[in-house]
């Protein structure tokens, strides 16, 4: 009997032993019509995960990318949190992924952006009704509104802020500006003033950065955890407010939130409430806090560069010695004229490389320079691997914002930059961007000189990031 029993218990676990080592196989060698690019998707389900998300504490590309094009070449294949995926340092291939989108590719985000962004964001809508979302953002942050009104409301803030800063000992910048950033958009989203508010809507926000790409394990402590619980409690301030304005139909238009609750008040609307709160929510994350980073390592790059910030100084005090009155608002001709200033913005967002991947799901298989992408496989876009090209941008980790002299003005993704995206999803918040960080420096550097306190050390998780902040103190000018 015990014979017996030893028998069944070992042909059990070695059936067991078995199926693992064909599971394992399989997993590391999925079926494919053709010939995958060349790479490990590493151990079943975790992948490469561990390796994907090490701390990089440069500008530079991650080991992980540059280890394995080294070794794979610019297309190479990997699984990150459960998911194979084509990783894709290639600008042709790049390229043909944003000009194929809609046919060859859609959008697609890992878990963890569809949870915490929820299931009807923009990101995850397709064809019409991505399209339809995006014309109704574009009458908000498009060049007419950008010219009509938020040039002029942005350059008020910028003041308003840097004044507030001048007496105080040290700022921490990322922090500040985020807060005043949010605070211009969400008053233009949701007519959220943080004076007359009895909630700290950013607060919700504050962990995202870390935990859009990250594991999906929602446990206290876990970046991931962190979303989603200021999701649940900036969502409560939306669906109230939405609530209390769709019972008030003698309210008037003030905000994008009135714009969307029209839209549902349509006779046959095509928006539901659910993509609309979905998109309030992203809009919110999305105006402020890319922006606020990108603007953060350009103060830092600047404090670091006095030839480039001399060169800067020259131009916006150029533009106030020919005002008929030195303290007006910036005009659009003005802000048009920022020559050099749109060549540091480029700079900026080339070096800070704010988003680390842009994620896109093959619709079939596809055949590209001999390799084969298996339908429904995830293609990771790498953007600083194309930013940090040397054969693309010599000394690439140089900030030089003069390689950008004499180069046409740059309205969507191309081969060799996509900063702000590419193809149909080109970032419909491109041109507020750009404005905020020209009105920003415009202000800062006519006003005032600054020193930096302690801080400014970076770390990419692959997001970025500044763990100990980048402390400053200002110092008015005059």
């Amino acid at each position: 009997m015990a014979t017996t029993l030893c028998w069944a218990v070992w042909a059990v676990a070695s059936a067991m032993v078995v199926a693992s080592i064909l599971w394992a196989y399989r997993w590391s060698h999925p079926k494919v019509n053709g010939r995958l690019p060349p790479g490990s998707l590493g151990l079943p389900l975790l992948g490469e995960t561990m390796q994907f998300f090490a701390p990089n504490p440069t500008c530079d590309v991650s080991s992980f990318v540059k280890d394995r094009m080294n070794r794979y070449g610019a297309i190479f294949k990997t699984s990150v949190v459960g998911r194979p995926m084509v990783v894709s340092a290639d600008p042709d291939l790049n390229h043909y992924v944003f000009q194929q989108e809609g046919k060859l590719f859609e959008s697609w985000y890992p878990v963890t952006f569809t949870e915490i962004f929820g299931r009807d964001n923009v990101g995850s809508l397709h064809g019409f009704m991505y399209k339809y979302l995006k014309t109704l953002v574009l009458r908000l942050y498009g060049q007419e509104n950008l010219r009509a009104v938020l040039l002029a409301e942005t350059h008020t803030a910028c003041r308003a802020t840097l004044a507030s800063w001048a007496g105080l000992p040290s700022v921490e910048l990322k922090d500040g500006l985020s807060t005043m950033i949010f605070d211009i958009t969400a008053k233009k989203l949701i007519g959220y003033e943080p004076t007359k508010s009895s909630e700290n809507l950013r607060k919700n926000f504050v962990a995202f950065i870390r935990g859009l790409i990250s594991f999906p394990v929602n446990i206290p402590g876990t970046a991931y955890h962190e979303c989603m619980k200021g999701r649940r409690e900036a969502m409560k301030v939306l669906k109230r407010m939405m609530r209390e304005r769709m019972a008030d139909p003698s309210r008037q238009r003030e905000d994008f939130l009135d714009v969307m609750i029209e839209e549902l008040r349509r006779e046959k609307p095509v928006l539901t409430e659910a993509v609309a709160l979905d998109l309030m929510f992203v809009l919110l994350f999305a105006s402020f806090e890319t922006t606020a980073l990108a603007l953060t390592l350009g103060i830092k790059l600047l404090t670091e560069n006095p030839r480039v910030l001399e060169a800067l100084t020259e131009e916006h005090e150029a533009i106030v010695r020919d005002r008929e009155d030195p303290d007006a608002g910036l005009t659009w001709a003005e802000y048009k004229s920022m020559t050099f200033t749109y060549q540091v913005t480029l700079e900026i967002v080339r070096l800070a490389n704010i988003v680390p991947g842009i994620f896109r799901k093959a619709l079939q298989d596809i055949e590209f320079k001999g390799y084969t992408i298996p339908a429904g496989w995830a293609v990771m876009v790498c953007p600083p691997a194309v930013h940090l090209n040397p054969e693309i941008y010599e000394d690439p980790l140089a900030f030089n914002p003069w390689r950008w002299q004499n180069k046409i003005e740059i309205t969507g993704g191309t081969k060799h930059f996509m900063a702000f995206g590419g193809g149909l999803r080109f970032c419909v918040g491109t041109d507020l961007s750009k404005v905020l960080m020209a009105t920003f420096i415009h202000s800062l550097v006519t006003k005032y000189r600054w020193r930096t306190v302690k801080g400014g050390n970076i770390v990419r998780t692959p997001g970025l990031s500044f763990p100990d902040g980048f402390h400053i103190q200002l110092f008015p000018k005059h």
